[in-house]
């Protein structure tokens, strides 16, 4: 039972919850969150869902949990291919394929692209990135200063949203380190002050602006599906809304 007590307190810490904190969101007594945390008491199946309830846990996590109690794991990890993830490579599909003239994508935890649809295959493979390569890998690649022209403003905003993740999935190492490259991009002299922070790509002649909105599954109960995340980008001007549109049509 040594693995879920440590489990317990180290994600109630990540989280940010004090035993009193914890004992309320879970609706228990903060005596038996404390007994919880020393192996004094045996967590059921049922109160280690109230937990990960609580604490907001991404299903791996929730599978740990599990099996450091003496459970089976419950949310299995499904191959991408298989048959009953049909229904959601559709979905996923007709969303991207859809958001045209503008780029999508689907990526996973690591930033890995699942599914892009054809105005960001062309985007990316400006820069050489396609379906099954990393957007890590593109971070901290010294060419994409280049290809971005407020990359300051960017690599500081993604840095944040790295930390983000990682911390909402109990640490990332590979997240981290990224984030740790970003940070030490000079700061912007002149910091953006709109409501949104674009990335401006320029390739030769062409300038996009563009900026994004993630969504996910609001229902997951697959890992893999825990993990993806839906990124749809958005021209930040007319003149990239038009750009997008005129590419659209050279590549019909």
């Amino acid at each position: 039972m040594t693995g879920f007590p440590h489990s317990l307190k180290t994600w109630r810490k990540a989280r940010r919850f004090s035993q009193l904190d914890l004992a309320l969101e879970a609706d228990v007594s903060a005596r038996h969150i404390s007994f919880l945390e020393t192996g004094r008491a045996r967590p059921s199946r049922d109160m280690i869902g109230r937990l990960g309830d609580a604490l907001e846990l991404p299903l791996d996590a929730r599978n740990q949990m599990l099996t450091h109690a003496g459970f089976a794991a419950r949310y299995p990890q499904r191959a991408w291919d298989d048959a009953e993830m049909a229904p959601i490579r559709g979905a996923i599909d007709h969303m991207l394929d859809c958001h045209a003239p503008y780029p999508a994508i689907a990526l996973d935890r690591l930033w890995s692209l699942v599914r892009m649809n054809t105005p960001a295959e062309n985007l990316f493979g400006l820069m050489g990135i396609g379906e099954g390569d990393s957007l890590l890998d593109l971070l901290v690649a010294e060419e994409l200063s280049e290809v971005i022209e407020n990359w300051p403003e960017v690599a500081h905003h993604t840095a944040r949203r790295l930390r983000t993740e990682s911390a909402a999935q109990g640490g990332i190492p590979a997240l981290d380190r990224v984030a740790d490259h970003l940070s030490r991009v000079p700061e912007p002299d002149t910091p953006t002050l709109g409501p949104v922070v674009p990335a401006i790509y320029r390739a030769g002649d062409l300038r996009l602006a563009l900026f994004a909105t993630i969504a996910q599954f609001g229902t997951p109960e697959d890992l893999l599906l825990d993990d993806l995340r839906i990124e749809l980008f958005f021209p930040a001007d007319t003149a990239s809304e038009v750009a997008l549109r005129s590419l659209a049509k050279n590549y019909q």
